[in-house]
Formats: C-alpha cells, structure tokens, sequence
C-alpha cells in the first residue's frame, strides 16, 4: 500500500469490534457499499482480549478445580490433575482464531471489504487510512460509522509495564503463573479473572476502592460472589484505596488506606483493573465536525446512534455505559439500518447483564431499592437453588434468584440471579421485561423440568405468594 491512493464508499466503519462488524455486516445486507477499517484483528477486545478468551480460560480453571474438589463426591476421580497453562492457552487462542475468522467469513458474506490500518477523520466526509507500511489512503464516504471502543483507564503511579505490572490483555496471555497476584479494581474482570487465578492454585488479594466487589451490581449478588471467592481462599479488602507502589526486584507492595489505617500488600504481579475509558482520541472528531466530551470522551449520540454530524455514527463503548459487547450490537445493527433510511431507533426498557464467575451472576431490570428511588412500592421475592431438582442433581446449589415486582400493580420490574445457568436464561427476564409483563405471566410461563430456568418460574410463585418448591410462610403475599 505504500504510497497515496484514493477510494469512495457509501459507509466507512471505523473499528472492527462488536459495534463496528455488526455495523458492517448489516449495512452490506442492505445493498450498502460498505469499507471497514481495523488497525488490529478483527472482533476487537471483547473477541481478542476479552469476552471469549477469559471464558475459554475460566473454563479450563473450572474443570480442573472441581475434578480436584468435587469429583470423588459424585464417583469421578481422576490421578494428580494438573492445569498446563501453556495448553490452556494454545487451546484459548484456537478459539479465538476460530471466531475471528467467522467474523471475517461474515463480513465477507455481506460484501463489506477490510481495510488493515489506523483511520482518522480529515473532513466531514473525508478520511485518511494510514497502513503500517508507511502508505496512505484518503477515503470519501456518504456516511460513517465510528466503533472504535474503549481502552484501558491507569492511575498515577500504577502504570503497566505489561510483564510484573499488567492490564486484561497482559494476564490473557502470560505464560507463567505467579505464586500472588495482586488486583487493583473489583469489577467484572477483577472478580472474573481472580477467581481463574485462585482456581489454579495462585494466591490472590482484591483491593476495591468502593464499599463491594461489583459496584452497582444488586448488593446480594455481590454479597454473593464475595463469599464464594473467600471461600476460594481470596483476600478482599473493600473501602479500600491504593496509594502507592514500590517495585522491589522480587516483590511488589502496594500501599493502602483502609477503615482502619495504612497496610501493604504484597504480591509477585499486580493486576490493574480499574475501568475503560473511551477510545475517542486520534479520530479527527473536530475535523468532521463530531462533538464529543472532553471530559469524559464519549460521544453523544441520539436514538438512531447519529452525532451530532448526521450522516456519522457511533456505537458500543465509545458512546456511553454500559460497555457491553451484546449492546454494542444491537447498536451497530440500528445504525446501519438508520444510515440506510430504515425506520429504527436504539430503544430499550432493561439491558441485561452476566458476570462469568461461580456462581455465575446474572442482572437485568430495577433493583427494590432502584424501584423505590423512582416512587414506586416494590417487593422482592427470592428462591434458592437448594430447593431445584436439578441444580442438587448437578452438584451446584449454590445460589438464587430474585423476582422484583410492582406490589401494586403486579408488573415485573428486575430479575437479579445467583447460579449455575442464570446468564442463559435472564434473557428470558429480560424479553419479560421488555414486553411489560407481570409477574403472573412468569409464573404463568411453563419451564421446562428439571432446568435451573425452573427458579425463574419459581422466584415468581414465591412473589405471588403461591410458592410450590419452598414452604408458604404466613407472611407470604396474597395471590395475583
């Protein structure tokens, strides 16, 4: 590609992540000339460095722990079991290969072209394709969509040097295993990939600024996860902010202020977890004529994902919370469809979300204490797993779920869930919620047995006050 060409498209998709090849793909359904840029593979983070290769990983540590601890119990044993790192991770990166040529097949089948090299807007409807050979493009487009996703946030003082100090993308790919590993951020991924960690025998501490593990997640399921990683053998300390790091040859110690005063910590690697910010710089937003936050660097978008330039789009995690891959594309597929003249809009009533961990977490919908906060009378009802057939036949009691409803109107608000399954079937909850439906019309709903989708039926029987798995208290609700 060396040297200066030129090329016109109809759509110009920068960025080849959820958003940006589901983009792609709708727009050449829909007869679009479409060109998408990529500066790295194509899937973006969630498919390379995110998502699917933690989930491969967090897999791999799953079966090996329970053939270690809960084999024998159920007649399953197995000789010295050991987790080969090096195999997990050849195995984690063929799924991945495998999935990103599916997207690059997709792609393909929509007659969308990709364009290898870094795009940056030089007009409002002009951009430059800079290849890593040196040579560049000027691409004219009609419209535009910007999928560049988001980055990885640091703190002062603790920046990654992607060997001893690492982000997500260092610890998806180590090759060695430390003896500790220190994690600074309680979220999804600091929860997810410490407990692979402590599964394959790593000795991990949390250390989260905020009050819980998961800030903003339901409170019980937090309360949930956090027990369970305890019992893994975790350190938590929660309210907890990190104020320095020394770098010994052998050891790295974090300092911290608790409740209670100063501690250091102490560990081989320290994980930095902390958030994402945006990828919104280096785009030539003010050259076309896109606003965007400076403080923040999202960029503000309207039903229909459109800038404040018309004729340009964005999508996933460059826009707004939440960064999350399933609602990244149902983004790019509205923006496709609005730069094509469909008539379509990015509407939603509940955006569910899932934490990979055991047990696996699962959320969608208001909270009671949300409900409340919006004046509305809420009550809760929840069922435990310890009272489903199949979660005692498939060795996994642990855990819940709770139904969420308008105590006078009897309308589903939230379903929040702890246990095997629960990210499979909150869809269900959420397609519930989506429809405005009651409580009733859950419980009314015939789940299969014996499902864990059972305790979804169950948690609202449990609410009407018509429980059938667990004992009707006197303080039970009257039925709806």
């Amino acid at each position: 590609m060396a040297g200066t060409f030129s090329r016109s498209t109809e759509v110009l998709v920068i960025g080849g992540g959820p958003g940006g090849y589901m983009a792609a793909i709708r727009a050449g359904q829909l007869g679009r000339k479409v060109l998408l840029v990529e500066k790295g593979d194509l899937g973006g983070e969630c498919l390379n460095r995110g998502c699917i290769p933690s989930k491969a990983l967090i897999h791999a540590a799953r079966l090996y722990h329970d053939l270690r601890t809960e084999g024998t119990e159920i007649g399953v044993s197995a000789t010295n079991p050991r987790f080969d790192l090096s195999t997990a991770m050849h195995w984690k990166e063929e799924v991945v290969a495998k999935e990103r040529q599916g997207v690059a097949t997709l792609l393909k089948s929509a007659g969308a072209t990709v364009l290898k090299g870094v795009g940056r807007f030089t007009g409002p409807r002009t951009a430059d394709l800079a290849g890593s050979d040196g040579g560049h493009e000027r691409i004219d487009f009609a419209s535009a969509v910007i999928a560049t996703g988001a980055t990885h946030s640091t703190i002062p003082g603790f920046e990654t040097d992607g060997e001893r100090v690492v982000n997500a993308w260092d610890l998806l790919s180590i090759r060695s295993l430390p003896k500790s590993m220190l994690i600074l951020g309680g979220g999804v991924s600091g929860c997810e990939l410490g407990q692979f960690l402590a599964r394959v025998g790593v000795e991990v501490t949390i250390v989260e600024l905020l009050s819980q593990l998961l800030p903003g997640m339901e409170p019980d399921l937090s309360r949930e996860l956090t027990g369970s990683l305890e019992r893994l053998g975790v350190h938590i300390h929660v309210g907890t902010k990190a104020v320095g790091l020394r770098r010994d040859p052998d050891l790295l110690t974090m300092t911290v202020e608790t409740p209670n005063g100063p501690e250091e910590y102490s560990a081989e690697r320290l994980f930095v977890t902390v958030g994402k910010r945006p990828a919104s710089q280096d785009l030539g937003l003010e050259e076309a004529g896109v606003a965007f936050d400076s403080k923040t660097g999202f960029i503000p978008v309207d039903a229909q994902m459109r800038t404040s330039e018309s004729h340009i789009f964005a999508v996933g995690d460059v826009t707004r919370p939440p960064m999350l891959a399933h609602k990244a594309y149902r983004e790019g597929i509205v923006a496709a469809e609005a730069l094509s003249g469909l008539p379509t809009r990015f509407d939603f009533r509940a955006m569910p979300s899932v934490v990979f961990t055991v047990p696996e977490l699962a959320t969608v919908g208001l909270t009671k204490a949300e409900a409340e906060a919006k004046g509305v009378k809420a009550r809760e009802a929840k069922f435990p797993y310890a009272a489903l057939g199949r979660a005692h036949a498939s060795h996994a009691t642990q855990g819940w779920v709770k139904v969420v409803g308008d105590d006078a109107t009897g309308q589903l608000l939230g379903v929040h869930a702890a246990g095997e399954e629960t990210g499979d079937f909150i869809a269900e909850a959420a397609h519930a919620i989506e429809m405005g439906s009651t409580v009733r019309d859950i419980a009314l709903t015939i789940h299969p047995h014996p499902t864990f989708s059972e305790a979804l039926g169950e948690a609202a029987l449990l609410w009407l006050g018509e429980p059938m798995h667990v004992a009707r208290r006197r303080t039970d609700a009257g039925g709806r």
